[in-house]
């Protein structure tokens, strides 16, 4: 071999870690999924989120990793699920649900936390504003406010009801749970109805508490915006049609599965939205720089077969107020 070749040899093999280390993938970023929910529920929200992912340019498994914790509606979990989360090398955490988004601010979160909650972010403690949010931001879902707006649109569909069961979750929050009872009482007596107040936080507690309710004469119910009844909604859904009990709930998902009707924002589109709000941020957006959003549009979701199944005609101002029929 010459003396040249031998020393442009020795120079390429000189040259094959550099290169090698030059071809490695760069690591993939991560994002902590802290949801109050379980997954085989939350299945459409889940996948929403991952639409406003790929919006912004990232692909889970592909251009970006999640690490997913489940609660299935067990709050007590979330602390310890939190902690674990912020042990790993977190780009960001996403927590869904008041409860999720608390514990994680709570285990001192120090990458930036994008949140869905229902009740006002603000007064709750998460953010210092809703413009200039700090580290925490996100979607709020602007849904614990319209218990009263809930109950006008249930007494209007079902106008013999004197007596309506209200379905609590005494584990959401005390302050959340009294804030949302006081508004809907208030709308009752303006609407000249009578409550009766249930609280439920298991599964065997929901079971019972319908039939409490249907013991004391309910003929309509209202249930809270909870994560908790989000993830029992098949079980909510089939009690309320075992005991003949026409109910509105915040999320069209209810009467998609067969309750009567429901008055909220969309919830898929709010988990797409905190998925644009999480690509934001992988991308070098600041959380203080993204205001808080809330959303602008509510829905009036109506089961049209589930109305007839309950012997119940849906007034004409509710026909032309409803937003979706299902048939």
């Amino acid at each position: 071999m010459k003396r040249r070749q031998f020393i442009a040899m020795l120079g390429s093999v000189a040259a094959w870690p550099l290169a090698a280390r030059a071809q490695q993938p760069t690591a993939q970023p991560s994002i902590g999924f802290l949801s109050t929910r379980s997954p085989e529920e939350a299945a459409i929200h889940t996948g929403a989120f991952r639409r406003g992912l790929e919006e912004m340019g990232f692909a889970e498994g592909r251009t970006v990793a999640v690490e997913y914790r489940w609660a299935r509606g067990d709050y007590s979990q979330l602390p310890a699920f939190a902690a674990d989360l912020l042990s790993r090398p977190l780009s960001l955490i996403v927590a869904t649900g008041d409860p999720a988004a608390h514990a994680a601010k709570a285990a001192d979160v120090a990458v930036p936390l994008v949140f869905v909650v229902g009740q006002d972010p603000v007064q709750s403690g998460l953010v210092a504003s809703m413009n200039r949010p700090g580290m925490a931001t996100g979607v709020n879902f602007f849904t614990g406010d319209l218990g009263g707006k809930r109950l006008e649109f249930l007494c209007a569909m079902v106008p013999s009801a004197r007596l309506v069961g209200l379905l609590l979750n005494p584990s959401f929050g005390a302050q959340a749970v009294d804030q949302f009872r006081r508004s809907v009482a208030s709308a009752a007596q303006l609407l000249g109805r009578e409550l009766v107040v249930q609280e439920a936080a298991t599964d065997a507690e929901i079971d019972a508490g319908f039939t409490l309710l249907v013991k004391a004469g309910v003929t309509a119910l209202l249930v809270q915006n909870d994560p908790f009844f989000d993830s029992r909604r098949s079980q909510i859904v089939a009690l309320s049609s075992r005991h003949r009990l026409p109910g509105i709930f915040h999320i069209r998902e209810f009467p998609a599965n067969g309750g009567l009707m429901s008055y909220g924002a969309s919830l898929a589109d709010t988990y797409r939205q905190v998925g644009v709000y999480a690509g934001k941020i992988l991308r070098g957006a600041k959380p203080d720089d993204l205001p808080v959003l809330r959303p602008t549009k509510f829905e009036l979701v109506i089961n049209m077969r589930t109305a007839r199944t309950l012997g119940l005609a849906v007034p004409q101002p509710i026909l032309i107020a409803a937003d979706e029929l299902i048939e």
